[in-house]
């Protein structure tokens, strides 16, 4: 079979074997595959990344001077199946799938492994249990996008945002465009996003950002309609002031319950969530500078650089902090159905089409955030440039 293989940061074309599926897997032709920041980072830093995920005990992540076929947001038609299946689909239904397999008790992230052949070929083999049949009609074209957007649900899930709270997107790459649609998904009532892009604010606003600002013009956090009621020490001190000369009017009354009950069940005032979804060294810090007091901040941007923040800073302002990275397979699901049902339309992610032969001049072009966002990969297809 044809298939893309990268080494030493050059793709080429070429005939290879075609993957043969083991026990508990499925052979799938491939309809569409994604390219993904990520997958962008793996070709120019590979032997960085690789060191990355050894130190969480990940050693299979290829590097420079590995062969690797790239792809792991994967749609595609059942052709066959291993042994040990359940024989769930019938040939050339069409299916996705989290992009992970097992040989025994080893685990292979498909698409960054040299053992385990990604989608930016004619076939790929993936894991039975990890593969969902795409409902309603779904196309190829949008199903692929299951995964880059199960990521964003991941990490709205992992914030556990209220409706009510303010969300603020920090960068507007597709990991913070994928974040932006489900916390639209999610009912979230006030999103605010920043990119210097303007095709990048752009789409935000289409994929449901309620206030988009240029960072060269704008403070984003200055930009809500809802401004936070604690942005500073003293605000947040002086509500204690407040609080306790209210209570302590009764001087009998058992004031202290009041804040035990607040603490078990969440109360008070919550604070804004900031996904930082741009990933360069600094960012971190300058969030916690910037963003109100009791803010949540959730970190989505992939930085392959050692980055430093100011502790003291963080614990003045009681800054909580997550770090998010891909989803669980009931995730995943939920976002298919979400993709499926209309809830979230992924369409205005898609900006290019092409073939093997143009999988090298989409990465160039992915480097200009004003031409694309997300470009697919059709293996039928004949197009060399998106």
């Amino acid at each position: 079979m044809k298939a893309v293989v990268c080494s030493q940061g050059e793709f080429t074309v070429r005939d290879i074997p075609a993957p043969r599926p083991g026990p508990g897997q499925i052979l799938l032709q491939v309809a569409r595959a994604g390219i993904c920041g990520s997958d962008l980072h793996l070709r120019a830093y590979p032997d960085q990344l690789a060191d990355t995920f050894a130190s969480v005990g990940y050693n299979d992540s290829p590097r420079s001077s590995d062969e690797v076929v790239f792809g792991h947001e994967i749609c595609g038609e059942v052709v066959g199946y291993g042994p040990d299946t359940h024989r769930r689909w019938r040939p050339g239904s069409l299916v996705v799938s989290m992009p992970m397999i097992r040989t025994g008790r080893t685990p292979y992230l498909v698409g960054s492994s040299a053992q385990a052949t990604g989608a930016y070929a004619e076939q790929i083999v993936v894991q039975e249990s990890m593969t969902f049949d795409v409902p309603n009609g779904l196309s190829a074209q949008h199903a692929v996008l299951t995964e880059p957007m199960a990521v964003g649900w991941h990490a709205v899930r992992r914030s556990r945002i209220s409706k009510k709270q303010t969300a603020y997107v920090i960068g507007c790459g597709p990991v913070g465009l994928a974040i932006i649609g489900m916390l639209k998904a999610g009912g979230v009532r006030t999103i605010i996003a920043s990119d210097f892009s303007p095709t990048r604010r752009r789409l935000a606003a289409r994929l449901g950002a309620h206030v988009v600002v240029d960072p060269r013009t704008a403070d984003p956090f200055e930009s809500s309609p809802n401004p936070p009621k604690l942005g500073t020490l003293p605000e947040y001190i002086n509500l204690g002031f407040d609080a306790m000369e209210k209570m302590r009017k009764a001087p009998k009354a058992p004031w202290w319950l009041a804040f035990r009950a607040m603490h078990q069940l969440q109360l008070g005032d919550s604070g804004a969530v900031v996904f930082e979804c741009v990933g360069v060294p600094g960012m971190i810090d300058s969030l916690v500078e910037a963003a109100p007091m009791m803010s949540k901040l959730v970190v989505a941007g992939a930085c392959l650089e050692p980055d430093t923040i100011q502790p003291m800073r963080a614990i003045g302002k009681e800054i909580d902090f997550l770090f998010s990275a891909g989803y669980n397979p009931g995730e995943y699901r939920d976002t298919l159905h979400m993709l499926a049902d209309g809830t979230v339309d992924p369409a205005p992610l898609v900006t290019g089409t092409v073939g093997l032969h143009g999988i090298d001049a989409a990465f160039t072009a992915l480097g200009d955030p004003e031409r694309h966002a997300k470009i697919l990969i059709d293996p039928l297809s004949t197009a060399v440039a998106p």
